[in-house]
């Protein structure tokens, strides 16, 4: 972790505030923080204070500094190319959820209308916090919990996003779409399978049989037991897949993001070939238009429910991959000149686009299969993780050729999870990698060393989720832990922080300098009013409207069960009121003096560049002085 003064509280000796750049009362709370724009300049150290530090391509100083000047042994990492950081945003940001859910709470909240409550949530929710938290990681540099050096004492915010529970969540998914094909494979030829499924479906209805389809991937894949209390055996073909898609993710991201940059080009792109490919296909087929209409068909009564407007704003700030801390740690490899505002919106648009267009692949599909069946599309359109590994695979077998489609459908899921979740822990292991302090035996721990460490800890993890109980502990984790209140209460905090502790227009300026341009006022309005807003009218209906967690309609959750997916979901949320109660305790002074104190951002050294010579002269402690620098660490 960047080195940090530790709060006065403590007996050894530690720098003055004048030398660490915590002002004094008299001079103001802004005084030595003002940036001045520079561009194209040479920064010099004030007169007198002889030339600055070698520069790097990014702005970033090199070498090692004092006080409130945080500094690294090294110049941090960048993208190799800037399309490097677009391709891992869209890796981690598009994934299993823009394919299974986005498509089926369309056509469930009125079709084509469901787009209104959708654009307009994305525009005053989605795009304003995806581009904070990219913003924030370029301009300071750190992962997702040093980068809330901006405010030090929200640190939380970045404890409660950098969760291994949340990076290794989607390993049951990821290990299902692995299994699956071979699975297909081993129990019947595939042209018999095909057959096999069209005579059970036609007996299905008739007799009210579970559908073929739903016992393979319930009783083959999952081994699924009766309930949560029931876990039964690790499944060992799971635990093989587990193994192999760790494997994968560990050497993907070991070398840092020179690595990850590369392989994202295939994980991020692959998927859209075969989704177009599938459309291609889909199109041809008898009944694709019915299922495409009944996919954009508008009921414009929907948009006087509550319902509908929630399913837009919680879908969005989940898919956008808002409050997880990766996006903040891709932000931090930028160029510290990059234009992230205008890769928020590609990017938002990116993501959007993708949902919207996979509506159209999968409803083609259905369609056909509604068609085959003599059956409306809505009996068998299925929600969640139905739609991908129940509904559409259930059309595959009816396709020509059925193993090449179901074979091309779950390697694109495989690539769809697997890029998302590689992003993902190597945004954890970049927060962990900046709270390391540099000199100390943890922080002299090679990156490959932490990465191998973090995911043996995230593979113990998934084993919970590979057993046959397994489904409905992921379904806990998935439900409370990684999306939903959660997410909402991140983002909440995160606008807040940076709207009303830092100051809205002050990071709009430092945004400007960075990019060399304002950016719309509109930011400034989402991040102090109307964000918050949405996030708390979203998070309240939640928790008003508040029903017990089942499974497939038929399990529903015991008390103890959902007591455990509180803990989960608190543990991550009370990250945030906890620490500010533990750092205001444990720092001296009035209220007013801790508050002065520990919402002053410790800037790295790559910000003297744009420090006035009179905050720098103040940052800077003077040659001769002996100070002990106290080092804080998160862990």
């Amino acid at each position: 972790m960047s080195p940090e003064l530790e709060e006065n509280s403590q007996d050894e000796v530690s720098v003055s505030p004048m030398e660490a750049g915590a002002l004094s009362e008299e001079e103001g709370v802004g005084s030595a923080r003002p940036l001045v724009p520079v561009l194209g300049a040479d920064p010099g150290c004030g007169e007198g204070g002889g030339a600055g530090p070698p520069q790097t391509q990014d702005g970033a100083t090199t070498g090692t500094g004092n006080g409130a000047v945080t500094g690294q042994e090294g110049e941090r990492e960048t993208w190799t190319r800037q399309m490097d950081f677009i391709m891992s945003c869209v890796g981690f940001a598009v994934g299993l959820g823009n394919v299974w859910r986005f498509p089926y709470l369309c056509y469930k909240n009125g079709g084509g209308v469901f787009l209104i409550p959708y654009l307009l949530i994305v525009f005053i929710g989605g795009i304003p916090v995806f581009f904070l938290e990219i913003a924030l990681g370029q301009f300071m540099k750190q992962g997702a919990v040093s980068a809330w050096n901006i405010a030090p004492l929200f640190k939380g915010l970045g404890l409660a996003s950098m969760d291994f529970r949340r990076a290794c969540h989607n390993r049951s998914i990821l290990s299902a779409p692995a299994a699956t094909p071979s699975n297909l494979s081993s129990t019947l030829p595939p042209l018999n399978l095909t057959s096999l499924l069209l005579i059970n479906s036609s007996c299905m209805e008739a007799e009210g049989l579970r559908s073929p389809v739903i016992e393979f991937w319930e009783r083959k894949v999952l081994r699924l037991s009766g309930g949560l209390h029931e876990p039964g055996v690790i499944c060992y073909e799971m635990v093989l897949c587990l193994i192999a898609t760790w494997v994968i993710v560990y050497f993907c991201i070991w070398k840092g993001v020179k690595s990850t940059g590369k392989v994202v080009y295939f994980t991020a792109l692959f998927p859209y070939l075969v989704l177009v490919v599938l459309l291609a296909h889909g199109v041809t087929l008898p009944g694709a238009l019915d299922g495409i209409v009944y996919y954009l068909k508008p009921d414009w009564s929907k948009l006087g429910e509550a319902q509908v407007w929630i399913d837009a704003g919680t879908q969005i700030f989940f898919s956008y991959a808002i409050g997880l801390g990766a996006l903040t740690a891709l932000g931090s490899y930028n160029r510290f000149h990059n234009n992230c505002y205008q890769d928020a919106f590609i990017l938002a648009l990116i993501n959007s686009g993708t949902s919207f267009f996979a509506g159209f692949v999968v409803f083609s599909v259905l369609g056909f299969m509604a068609a085959e069946q003599g059956v409306d599309i809505s009996k068998v359109a299925e929600s969640g993780p139905g739609l991908a590994f129940i509904a559409y695979p259930k059309a595959v077998t009816l396709m020509p050729v059925a193993p090449l489609w179901a074979a091309l459908f779950f390697f694109m899921l495989l690539i769809l999870g697997l890029d998302s979740q590689f992003v993902g822990v190597e945004g954890l292991i970049t927060g962990i990698m900046d709270m390391l302090p540099p000199k100390s035996a943890l922080g002299s721990l090679r990156r490959e060393v932490v990465a191998a460490i973090s995911c043996i800890i995230c593979f113990f993890i998934d084993l919970s989720m590979v057993t046959e109980g397994g489904m409905y502990v992921f379904q806990l984790f998935d439900y409370y832990s990684a999306s939903g209140i959660t997410l909402l209460w991140q983002a909440f905090w995160e606008c807040v922080v940076i709207a009303w502790v830092y100051g809205a227009d002050r990071f709009m300026d430092d945004v400007a300098r960075m990019i060399g341009y304002q950016p719309l006022p509109y930011m400034k309005w989402c991040w102090s009013y109307i964000t918050p807003f949405v996030c708390v009218a979203v998070f309240l209906f939640h928790v008003v409207n508040y029903k017990p967690l089942t499974y497939n309609t038929v399990y529903t959750y015991p008390l103890w069960g959902e007591a455990i997916g509180w803990a989960l979901a608190l543990s991550s949320m009370l990250c945030i009121p906890l620490t500010v109660v533990y750092k205001l305790l444990r720092c001296k002074g009035s209220l007013r003096e801790r508050w002065q104190h520990l919402t002053t951002p410790i800037w790295g050294r790559h910000h003297l560049e744009y420090l006035t010579p009179e905050s720098e002269a103040k940052l800077l402690p003077a040659a001769e002085t002996k100070s002990t620098l106290l080092f804080e660490s998160v862990i």
